[in-house]
């Protein structure tokens, strides 16, 4: 019951107060990144949601558009600047995604939506994160966030999707209030964000 209806009804809730009542942090946090960054303000890109189903994602832009001779983006720890770093570790560059969560497309919890490029790359068993909808935090978020392998996140994630309830989304939401004061695990070991994921080679 919780899963298939409660769950989506405290979403809608939830959102919809959050996006009123901090509805001036989204104008500052607008503005600023309009003057730092420039334009767009919000970074928008599809990301694979509940059974696959690809929506538009939001974010506010945390990267320059800075490009090569060629005309290539330069890598994202180039292109990340301080300003940038100070939004994604205080998380206030995910609060587009209310708007996200509103709609239906995410959740509160559950697995972190990926790229569309890495469905043809899971396994059978990875497949399973997409059994719920995609959450703005998850229970692979506070246990390692970007720091975790890849197949330690996606285990995590299947393991949220087959085991979802209310008392387990407090604790995920709890703990994240926790991750985010502390700014813990905001980059990978070797990226500005997290090594691209290439596909999980088959147990010998």
């Amino acid at each position: 019951m919780y899963k298939n209806f409660f769950k989506r009804i405290i979403d809608i809730i939830l959102s919809l107060i959050v996006i009123i009542c901090f509805s001036w942090l989204y104008i500052i946090v607008a503005v600023l990144v309009r003057v730092k960054l420039g334009s767009p303000v919000i970074f928008k890109q599809p990301r694979p949601g509940r059974n696959e189903k690809v929506f538009n994602m939001y974010k506010f832009r945390s990267m320059t558009d800075e490009r090569d001779e060629n005309g290539n983006l330069l890598p994202d720890e180039v292109r990340l600047t301080a300003f940038g770093k100070k939004l994604r570790a205080t998380s206030l560059d995910e609060l587009p995604e209310f708007f996200n969560i509103l709609k239906g497309d995410m959740s509160f919890v559950g697995p972190r939506p990926l790229l569309v490029k890495y469905l043809p790359l899971y396994n059978e068993e990875q497949r399973h994160r997409h059994d719920v909808r995609p959450g703005l935090t998850g229970w692979a978020q506070v246990n390692g966030r970007n720091l975790l392998s890849w197949e330690d996140r996606f285990e995590k994630d299947v393991y949220y999707a087959r085991n979802i309830s209310f008392l387990f989304d407090l604790k995920i939401v709890f703990k994240t209030v926790a991750v985010v004061f502390k700014h813990n695990d905001i980059n990978s070991a070797t990226d500005a964000t997290m090594e691209a994921f290439t596909g999980t080679k088959p147990k010998e």
